[in-house]
């Protein structure tokens, strides 16, 4: 592929196509830690021999990949506790009266009797003795 510049020089470079064991692709066009990991690898692997990565180089790429893993543990953290919040949350409406919007957009009235958990830790109420109530349709709350 040839590319010209703002200078309006050329530069070729090389594409290939097809897949093998040191290709990383991600659909989202965003690079995770595995994929980044990954590339590392790739690109230690693949260096010129004579003329190896600078060490400096190497230490940044690793600097790197340390931030972006403790981005992705703070986020799972920060996930988990948005979920217990929503949960702790909902335990405070048992007992309540609460309208809420059901599946069709109509308003509906109950006590809340219940309140669990999905396995993606999302708190669903007992309402009037329908389950499944998701919190976050709540429109009224009264005592």
């Amino acid at each position: 592929m040839t590319a010209i510049n703002a200078t309006g020089d050329t530069k070729h470079t090389a594409t290939t196509q097809g897949t093998d064991a040191n290709t990383v692709t991600n659909k989202a066009s965003t690079l995770d830690k595995d994929g980044f990991l990954k590339l590392f690898v790739a690109q230690l692997t693949h260096q010129d021999p004579t003329s190896p990565m600078d060490t400096n180089d190497s230490i940044n790429q690793m600097a790197s990949f340390s931030m972006v893993e403790g981005m992705t543990n703070m986020q799972q953290t920060n996930t988990k506790i948005a979920s217990s919040l929503t949960t702790s949350s909902a335990v405070g409406l048992i007992g309540r009266t609460v309208s809420y919007l059901d599946a069709d957009g109509n308003l509906q009235t109950g006590k809340v009797e219940r309140v669990s958990t999905t396995k993606d830790g999302q708190a669903t109420l007992t309402v009037g003795g329908k389950n499944g109530i998701d919190a976050s349709k709540i429109a009224e709350v009264s005592a």
